[in-house]
């Protein structure tokens, strides 16, 4: 399984859609402390930790936030999570965990289940420039 150092998440993204291919552009750039690093769900490093959480990407229509101490957070919890650790006023978001989790995800199946339909996919997951390869695994 991917080895993370202790301040580093790893994201894991559908690298096929436009939305999550956005989301992630935005997360590197608002990333001030470099905390995350990404994989595609469809990606070799992805597979044991899919395995190991027992995660059918074929039903899931969600980012995943894997953590150092094992923890996997999916669909809200994980935007969510992420967003605390951007820089003000993204982190601000996070307040949005006092929320329960089965409402909040009721809006993320909304938006994940319109995704190709409103922002469109690609055939190919996105190829990361020189600059940010370091912040990918395969």
């Amino acid at each position: 399984m991917t080895t993370l150092a202790k301040n580093e998440k790893l994201v894991l993204f559908d690298g096929v859609c436009n939305l999550c291919d956005n989301s992630v552009q935005f997360v590197i750039r608002h990333d001030k402390k470099n905390i995350f690093k990404f994989t595609t769900l469809q990606g070799e490093t992805a597979k044991p930790i899919l395995k190991s959480f027992k995660i059918d990407t074929s039903k899931t229509d969600s980012i995943l936030l894997y953590t150092p101490d094992h923890k996997l957070y999916t669909k809200s919890s994980a935007a969510l999570r992420i967003a605390t650790q951007l820089n003000f006023p993204i982190n601000v978001l996070g307040i949005f965990l006092i929320v329960p989790k089965g409402i909040r995800d009721v809006i993320y199946d909304y938006i994940a289940k319109n995704r190709y339909r409103w922002y469109g996919k690609k055939d190919d997951c996105m190829i990361p420039t020189k600059a940010l390869k370091a912040k990918f695994f395969e």
